[in-house]
């Protein structure tokens, strides 16, 4: 019998070290090319050559490149890679030590594309495709290689092409910061603290005043930082200067004009662009606020690049109505798996950019997910490598958000009539460690008459959903989610429980100990005696199903991509959203109209004993 138990548990512990990361988990497009088994075998025929030569000659940072290409020899697995730095071939490489005396290119493309993408390559032996890029603080070349993925042989180079100013300021990506008053902008450029002075130029729009100028403090990491392969080998990519400054005492909700710049030694200045922002409103204000919330949104290529991999097919979507719908919202979170660039830096510029008309208007908040920081032996949760090497490094340095400690990647955000306590799923939240300790301090430190909504938010799911990757293991959660939790959650009366991690949408209803205390499925009113939890994950990567069948607390389920939307009309009124990426409308929705009294009032586990006194 005592085999028997220990043959069981053995069996619980490997499915949930497999089942950590997401159902239907995708593959990441760059890791299919096999640069261990790459070999140069060049061919005089052959020819690429990529036009124009210079790129952002008028100072943007996304262009598009034509690159025509040839040879003799054009087979149905020939594929274009684009490579920057340009002279991927030459330098030193950190060899694997499974791979000892094999010709190891020193880094994995940025991208790349099958030669037969271009419709009469298989039968002239002539192409052409565009590509697009973004200023990445390097030169680029483009190489035909032939063997496919699995056995690449490059054929032919291009000559470089190369940005006007590869170290341009670029991307930038608001956040709010500790306080209500305080505004950080963060962004990427190619100069070092001895070379400029970065610093954010910024003042109330139209406001007929000097502008001022803000400082910056600068940050990289290194192939060191990384914590495995591919981030320490052929996926390192030089991640650049990373700048955050921060914009204080700003007046509630006033539309302010910004610009990042980087002062040279000589006293000129490299601008980027002009962006305007509205500051958040002071916690308790009584005004229009909408919050929008989503996870795993992923990164996508408009030039077609990659996409055979059917990666994240729906990012650019949601990306795009997002951008469209900017004067409707006001706040942004991201909680959690952002590019899944798992391992292959270059991704992380390049969903800067993605995102960035979104990020350089409004606050981008984020959240740890599993690809941006799960290694094992690193500290974290989860004993995985859903990472690829990175252990969270990126992500930490890339985004600023407001912790206290940006290795504890835990925070909350005082947004007018809201509070958001943002979780870090990737490192425990058990009773008893720092972050329930931190998670117990953000649920009942807020004032519930000023700030009725409060948020609870985390990117794996630690409430309940009806994925069918938990419904094979009878959890409908990870492993100690709600256990641990679930009596803060009711005792601060949450209001609602954001979670990514699974690529769909689920609503629940109200729940406490995985049972609905209202029989209401779209109009709450009244003693709030449980929480809402909402599944979000459907911003762009692959998508998961569910359980065959519904378990009674799932109010709404759709396997589709989308994003949510919270509008607090006042301290009484909220309306909630879900809206599909395809068309931007309204799938599922419920409001909520309660008094302060109907949060005061007490439920099951949610009041300490008291006492009549005479």
């Amino acid at each position: 019998m005592a085999h028997v138990l220990l043959a069981a548990a053995l069996a619980m512990v490997a499915a949930a070290a497999t089942g950590s990361a997401s159902p239907a988990e995708g593959i990441q497009p760059l890791s299919k090319i096999a640069m261990n088994k790459a070999t140069v075998n060049l061919h005089g025929s052959a020819y690429v050559r990529a036009t124009p030569a210079l790129l952002g000659d008028q100072e943007e940072d996304t262009v598009w490149v034509t690159v025509k290409y040839g040879w003799e020899n054009p087979s149905a697995d020939d594929w274009i890679a684009v490579f920057s730095p340009a002279d991927f071939i030459s330098g030193s490489c950190p060899n694997p030590s499974r791979y000892p005396g094999e010709p190891l290119l020193c880094t994995a493309p940025i991208k790349y594309q099958y030669a037969n993408y271009s419709a009469n390559y298989l039968y002239g032996g002539k192409g052409a495709i565009r590509f697009q890029l973004i200023n990445q603080r390097s030169d680029f070349s483009f190489a035909l290689f032939t063997g496919g993925l699995e056995n690449p042989a490059l054929v032919t180079v291009s000559k470089q092409v190369a940005f006007k100013n590869p170290k341009a300021p670029v991307f930038p990506r608001l956040a709010q910061g500790k306080t209500h008053d305080e505004m950080a902008v963060t962004w990427t450029s190619g100069y070092d603290i001895g070379e400029a002075y970065p610093f954010v130029e910024w003042g109330v729009v139209a406001s007929g005043g000097n502008p001022t100028r803000t400082p910056a403090g600068t940050l990289t990491f290194t192939r060191g930082s990384m914590c495995g392969e591919p981030a320490r080998t052929v996926g390192w990519r030089d991640p650049g200067f990373i700048h955050t400054a921060f914009m204080r005492g700003l007046w509630p909700n006033k539309e302010y004009l910004y610009k990042i710049g980087h002062e040279l030694s000589d006293g000129t200045v490299v601008w980027g662009r002009s962006y305007t922002f509205r500051a958040p409103p002071t916690p308790g204000q009584n005004s229009l606020q909408r919050i929008i919330v989503f996870g795993d949104m992923g990164k996508a290529e408009r030039d077609g690049s990659n996409e055979f991999a059917n990666y994240q097919p729906g990012s650019l979507n949601t990306t795009d109505k997002l951008v469209e719908d900017l004067d409707n919202y006001d706040i942004v979170f991201h909680i959690g798996d952002l590019p899944y660039a798992n391992g292959y830096l270059s991704q992380w510029d390049q969903f800067t950019a993605q995102v960035a008309p979104i990020s350089a208007n409004k606050p981008y908040m984020v959240a740890s997910g599993n690809h941006e920081r799960d290694w094992p032996n690193t500290g974290g949760f989860f004993d995985v490598k859903d990472s690829g090497g990175e252990c969270g490094v990126p992500a930490e340095t890339m985004y600023y958000y407001p912790a206290e400690n940006r290795a504890n990647f835990w925070y909350k955000v005082d947004y007018g009539m809201f509070r958001f306590c943002v979780a870090d799923s990737e490192h425990d939240w058990r009773e008893g460690t720092p972050q329930y300790k931190f998670i117990e301090e953000c649920l009942s430190t807020v004032d519930r008459k000023h700030q009725p909504w409060l948020i609870f938010a985390a990117h794996r799911v630690l409430g309940y959903s009806s994925n069918s990757w938990y419904a094979d293991q009878g959890s409908f959660e990870e492993p100690e989610g709600r256990e641990s939790l679930q009596k803060l959650w009711q005792r601060h009366r949450v209001d609602i429980a954001f979670f990514g991690h699974v690529h769909n949408y689920e609503r629940t209803c109200p729940l406490y100990q995985s049972q609905c205390v209202t029989s209401e499925r779209s109009n709450y009113s009244g003693t709030m005696n449980g929480t809402i939890f909402v599944v979000a994950g459907g911003g762009g990567s692959h998508l998961s199903g569910y359980t065959s069948a519904t378990p009674k607390w799932s109010v709404f389920r759709d396997k589709d991509y989308g994003f949510t939307k919270l509008t607090a009309f006042n301290h009484s009124s909220l309306l909630f959203e879900y809206k599909k990426s395809s068309d931007g409308k309204v799938y599922d929705s419920f409001t909520i109209h309660r008094d302060y009294r109907d949060v005061l009032g007490c439920v099951h586990d949610s009041c300490f004993p008291t006492t009549l006194a005479t």
